[in-house]
């Protein structure tokens, strides 16, 4: 448990490493000014800091040749208490970081092609990661690295997904990046992010579904995320809504994902008379009224809900988030969606669940792979 001591000195040495971080490289005298603690207290959070190494100080040349004791400088350790989240997406690298101070600093992404190797992959994710930390990798490995990847994801003590026939995606970037490294589903892991940064924060039963080119999800129950006996918690879309449906890359028929991924649905409108090439073309033909559009989304949606309304009556969420870039569409595909929830969701004393567009982004995975490598407070900035 901690003490009011304990959280003082904690809450002394983030305002130094704040102040460090906007100011640059500064001087005692001129933190103290900055930061408006006494001497005793700042000379002993700046102690602790150098003790394990976050910051560093140094003498200048110019101050080494005046007269007099010259002034140390002191500076972030580039290296130090940096974490960093992957996303390996089907089309895209996603990367955030976090710094000693748990913020979430920046994310970035960078698209690829569905058949890019996973070396290619992996030099995207570095040269991503070294952009977002300024070049801090090439002075040091960071502390940890958390990494979504599409798929089913066993328990840490089984290994995670082999990325190829003879190493998995985790010695992959251990080996790349020089840190310890865990793996999970990006579905699952955007799920946490929304639980802390995005669109259910503050919740603590919550269902997550993304509308991608997969569709996949995760489970926050009591707080924490839940992964499942196997790791196949979260694969929503391979629930069946249509038993003799179209055949689904899983080997069943008629899944989720079969009428509510961006092809499935892109699909549906084309065979209609549409001419959307992609999502942004569809999101326009909804904006502008067309009628073969909103209904290929309501029809969507509709399977979407039913499903929904399936996994709230087992789980029960107080939340349900809804990310992906399907969502772009906006009452086109949510209306549908919160109809049948609405008509076949039994209420409960608190009311039925909340249908909530996802508030992260693309970038909720990566996200996620730092809150799995950090708990505990997280801020972003």
């Amino acid at each position: 448990m901690l003490t009011e001591r304990t959280r003082a000195a904690a809450s002394h040495k983030t305002l130094v490493l704040r102040l460090l971080r906007e100011h640059g490289p500064l001087t005692r005298g001129q933190l103290g000014t900055l930061c408006g603690l006494s001497r005793t207290v700042l000379h002993d959070a700046v102690g602790a800091l150098m003790d394990d190494g976050t910051v560093l100080a140094s003498v200048p040349e110019a101050a080494r040749r005046k007269r007099g004791r010259p002034a140390e400088v002191l500076t972030l350790n580039p290296g130090t208490g940096l974490l960093l989240g992957i996303e390996f997406a089907r089309r895209a690298v996603r990367v955030a970081t976090m710094n000693a101070s748990h913020e979430i600093v920046g994310a970035v992404r960078e698209a690829h092609g569905p058949d890019t190797p996973w070396q290619a992959r992996l030099d995207i994710a570095w040269r991503l990661a070294d952009t977002l930390t300024s070049g801090a990798l090439r002075s040091g490995a960071p502390n940890g690295i958390g990494v979504g990847v599409f798929g089913p994801v066993g328990p840490p003590e089984l290994g995670p997904m082999r990325a190829s026939r003879h190493n998995t995606v985790s010695e992959l970037v251990r080996e790349r990046f020089g840190a310890r490294v865990l793996v999970d589903n990006n579905t699952r892991l955007a799920a946490l992010a929304e639980t802390i940064w995005g669109a259910a924060t503050g919740e603590r039963d919550v269902l997550y579904l993304r509308l991608s080119h997969g569709v996949g999800g995760g489970l926050v129950v009591a707080g924490a995320l839940h992964r499942g006996a196997d790791g196949r918690s979260g694969e929503f879309g391979h629930i069946a809504v249509e038993p003799d449906g179209a055949p689904c890359e899983c080997g069943g028929t008629g899944c989720l994902e079969t009428v509510a991924s961006i092809g499935a649905v892109l699909d549906a409108y084309r065979a209609a008379g549409g001419t959307a090439a992609d999502m942004p073309e569809l999101v326009a033909a909804v904006r502008s009224g067309d009628r073969k559009a909103h209904a290929v989304l309501e029809r969507a949606g509709a399977y979407v809900g039913r499903i929904l309304e399936a996994v709230s009556h087992a789980v029960g969420p107080a939340v349900i988030v809804v990310g992906g870039e399907l969502v772009d569409a906006g009452p086109a595909l949510l209306r549908p969606i919160e109809r049948a929830l609405n008509t076949r969701v039994a209420r409960g004393a608190y009311g039925r669940p909340i249908v909530r567009p996802a508030g992260l982004g693309d970038s909720a995975a990566a996200l996620g792979a730092i809150a799995r490598m950090a708990p505990g407070p997280r801020t972003v900035r």
